[in-house]
């Protein structure tokens, strides 16, 4: 079995790498950028990708997206800081069969990397908790943003400056801020202080 790391922290690959080589059979290829990670698909054609959501210059989102068109058998294991419900409905409605919290104990991942590669879906259990909560909210407005939406969003939350973000994705400043007036329309919010109070409230930073 083949695993592909996409994370854009070295040292977080590199135990990744370590934990996952202890899966007999298997073999781990790493990556650390977006395009790396397109690339190490095309050369590679790993069984399972293990991709976290926050990567340097792209959003992991948009990213799961890419390589699920790529190569639609690929199967897709989440590893990510975020456990939020608004993050882990995203990834599974975008394709991925698997979503594990940096936060969770190492043998977590083993395991959903394992039932991923079986055909089954694996999602931790801090992640399903706050799927199950937010279930019995029919009204998420999380649900009405995009994928980039939602990493400037994100961004925002993280003390980021707009410049500062249209820096980490390469996109116009302009861009960035189209977005932050459609992220306020959407959310029924006025000012972009209202965004970030939004942001840390929904713990989305």
């Amino acid at each position: 079995m083949k695993i592909l790391v996409i994370d854009d922290h070295g040292i977080v690959r590199e135990g990744v790498r370590r934990l996952l080589g202890t899966i007999p059979g298997s073999e781990v290829v790493e990556a650390g950028t977006a395009q790396q990670g397109l690339s190490k698909l095309r050369s590679e054609s790993p069984d399972i990708i293990v991709l976290d959501i926050n990567l340097n210059g792209s959003s992991g989102l948009e990213l799961l997206q890419r390589l699920k068109n790529e190569n639609k058998t690929t199967r897709i294991v989440m590893f990510t800081m975020y456990s939020e419900a608004g993050y882990v409905s995203r990834a599974l409605r975008g394709g991925a069969s698997g979503y594990v919290s940096k936060s969770a104990p190492a043998d977590e991942l083993i395991t959903a990397v394992k039932r991923v590669a079986a055909g089954q879906r694996y999602v931790d259990r801090e992640a399903a908790n706050e799927l199950v909560f937010s279930a019995s909210n029919e009204e998420d407005p999380l649900q009405k943003l995009s994928n980039r939406e939602m990493e400037i969003l994100r961004l925002l939350g993280e003390g980021k400056s707009l410049l500062e973000i249209a820096n980490t994705f390469g996109i116009a400043y302009k861009t960035v801020a189209n977005s932050c007036s459609r992220l306020k329309e959407k959310l029924g919010l006025e000012r972009t202080t209202d965004l970030i109070r939004f942001s840390l409230q929904n713990r989305q930073a």
